[in-house]
């Protein structure tokens, strides 16, 4: 768990690695220490007026977790493909939201699956999907639309997830600006 000190520390951090990358600045040193040198899967979204903004992650554990933050808030402002660069006159409406995954375990039955508690990787060959937790429950998903909407991110068959594709399960620690730290914990 990370800490509620910690918590706010990392979206600090990932706030002026934003704001650096849309102004073309050198992105923040930050000293990895304590929680922010352990090596944990991550993701930053970012949200404008409660939509979608940006979102990208990263599920290899070479970098403890201070330098993970400080990459993906850079590169979550022009490097989504689903979304235009973040303009400067956009980054006082944005808010950060960071996810810290566990690492991924790789499920029996689908009724392991508990919508608002795991987030979903289907893997099919080459192809891979990864929905985070809080995506299946913004949008009121049973775990068979879940299973479908992350077959279809990994750009296969809605119904791979029944035919042979593995599903793995994982949590994550999701907390964000303007949000009390710790309470979005899934």
């Amino acid at each position: 768990m990370i800490s509620q000190d910690d918590q706010r520390l990392l979206l600090t951090i990932a706030r002026r690695a934003l704001e650096a990358r849309v102004k073309r600045n050198p992105p923040p040193m930050v000293d990895c220490t304590g929680t922010l040198a352990v090596r944990h899967a991550a993701f930053v979204s970012i949200h404008r007026c409660g939509d979608l903004r940006g979102c990208l992650g990263r599920l290899t554990l070479d970098t403890p977790l201070g330098q993970t933050i400080v990459h993906l808030a850079g590169v979550v402002a022009d490097s989504d493909p689903r979304f235009s660069a973040v303009s400067l006159n956009e980054l006082p409406d944005l808010q950060v939201e960071i996810s810290v995954l566990t690492s991924p375990r790789e499920i029996e039955a689908v009724t392991e699956i508990e919508v608002g508690r795991h987030g979903l990787i289907v893997e099919d060959g080459r192809r891979q999907g990864l929905l985070l937790p809080q995506v299946a429950v913004e949008h009121l998903w049973t775990r068979e639309t879940f299973l479908e909407h992350t077959c279809l991110k990994a750009g296969l068959p809605r119904n791979a997830w029944r035919h042979g594709a593995r599903v793995l399960v994982f949590e994550a620690q999701v907390f964000g600006e303007n949000q009390s730290a710790g309470t979005t914990a899934i």
